[in-house]
């Protein structure tokens, strides 16, 4: 018995160690990032320097630079928090109504129109085709609806996700449901959503931190300043800032360039602090159903 005893405890030590480094993985680097954002650019850039969990020579000089504009950041801020909760609540709806009927055995076409759905995340129509019918047919250039209408249905993906959630849930209810007068948009919202609490979360966050990683829309679609997303934003400040660094290597004569100098290393871990923070803010409230989403359509044991 004690032998058994010290085999489990030195198991469970074996565990919580792999788990401990496991998790340092993670946090170090973050420390580190968020560390050398408050970092001088000299004390980052200077030769032997290396990078360190504690800001050798505290400044806020990037932080500065990235918030030069704060009315351009605010737009991009309210953009990008606008588009990525409004687009993923819609795209929720939408994904849920195609995913129900495609779940319920009566549903004749169900395979065909599975089978669609899946074809979609095979082949894509291509960005110039793309391009053309966003803003010849629909008029989408310089529009906030780029943003929400193109990905309205959410995804073949997160489609048959959420339809194999459906799947698993009771067919008894639904039949009680039918029996007792409710008709499909009532099943829907009444039993059919509230029982899939986990997948809608769980979706509904990879769909948000898709959406807010999003800075390819903005540069294809959008030329209008005030509707850029935050992540285009700041890419567009760190291109600006890597080529006045440029303009130091290479300098013009007669023409002092010093004053062109800008923190471009601390610059780039200060952006990743900007668009990161709100996400890891977040995932704590959506934490308990993406454990439990993740574990859709796994195989028992």
């Amino acid at each position: 018995m004690s032998n058994i005893f010290k085999k489990g405890y030195r198991y469970k030590i074996v565990i919580h160690l792999f788990f401990i480094l496991m998790c340092l993985t993670f946090v170090v680097p973050m420390i580190l990032v968020i560390s050398i954002s408050f970092s001088s650019e000299a004390s980052v850039t200077a030769v032997g320097a290396g990078y360190s969990l504690i800001p050798k020579e505290f400044s806020l000089e990037a932080y500065q630079l990235a918030f030069a504009n704060p009315k351009t950041v605010t737009y991009g801020y309210i953009v990008t928090i606008s588009q990525s909760f409004l687009g993923t609540f819609l795209s929720c709806i939408v994904m849920g109504m195609v995913a129900y009927p495609l779940s319920r055995s009566n549903f004749a076409y169900k395979g065909v129109i599975t089978f669609i759905v899946f074809f979609t995340m095979l082949f894509g129509g291509g960005m110039i085709p793309t391009y053309i019918v966003y803003t010849q047919f629909y008029g989408l250039r310089d529009n906030f609806l780029v943003y929400i209408l193109p990905g309205l249905a959410g995804g073949a993906y997160y489609t048959l996700i959420v339809r194999t959630f459906f799947k698993g849930l009771p067919e008894s209810l639904f039949e009680s449901a039918k029996i007792d007068g409710a008709r499909e948009l009532t099943i829907f919202f009444r039993i059919a959503v509230p029982l899939s609490k986990p997948v809608f979360a769980t979706v509904a966050f990879m769909m948000l931190v898709a959406k807010w990683n999003d800075f390819q829309t903005s540069m294809i679609y959008i030329t209008n300043q005030n509707l850029y997303t935050l992540q285009y934003l700041l890419q567009r400040i760190l291109n600006e800032a890597q080529y006045l660094n440029g303009l130091m290597s290479n300098p013009i004569p007669g023409v002092d360039v010093s004053q062109f100098k800008q923190p471009a290393e601390t610059l780039r871990y200060a952006m990743c602090v900007i668009a990161a923070g709100p996400m890891l803010l977040i995932f704590p409230f959506f934490q308990k159903y993406f454990a439990t989403g993740l574990t859709i359509g796994a195989v028992k044991g």
